[in-house]
């Protein structure tokens, strides 16, 4: 797989079954709450990155009104540019279809992704203290314990401005 390019397509039920289980790899679950509202990955629109074929990254989306919601972005392979690819296949999508903004919910302990998004132009608009703690009335599974040992209390939200 090395020097092939990244491509997207649209999540269809070729993928399925496989965007399912990423998220239960990922999430523990297919559901996913951000904002208090619960999402099936099952149900949501979406994008797949492929590398040689295979399906190496997810992002799932959730248009309302005038916004875009991503809901998921996951990849299985690092510095390649699936990820990046993902947003940007969202973002022409989150555009065609009228929408002046583009957001996601990411939490306090989840590093990686607070500097990958700042760096594909999101900005941090807005902070929700102790919005996992809310979740978790929902989703029970959701652990205490995230990424370094840092406590998962709190939900970031990022914005681009379409």
């Amino acid at each position: 797989m090395a020097g092939q390019a990244i491509t997207v397509c649209p999540l269809d039920e070729s993928h399925r079954a496989w965007a399912i289980q990423m998220a239960r790899d990922e999430w523990a679950s297919q559901i996913v709450i951000s904002r208090g509202v619960v999402h099936d990955v099952a149900a949501l629109p979406g994008f797949v990155a492929l590398l040689g074929g295979e399906p190496v990254g997810l992002l799932t989306y959730h248009i309302a009104g005038d916004a875009c919601e991503i809901v998921t972005l996951n990849s299985q392979v690092e510095r390649r540019g699936a990820a990046t690819a993902l947003i940007e296949a969202a973002r022409a999508h989150a555009q065609a279809a009228g929408c002046r903004r583009l957001w996601l919910i990411t939490t306090n302990d989840n590093l990686p992704a607070i500097r990958f998004y700042q760096k594909r132009g999101f900005h941090l608009v807005a902070l929700y203290p102790g919005a996992v703690n809310d979740a978790r009335r929902i989703k029970p599974d959701i652990p205490f314990l995230g990424m370094d040992d840092i406590p998962i209390r709190d939900e970031l939200e990022f914005e681009i401005v379409l």
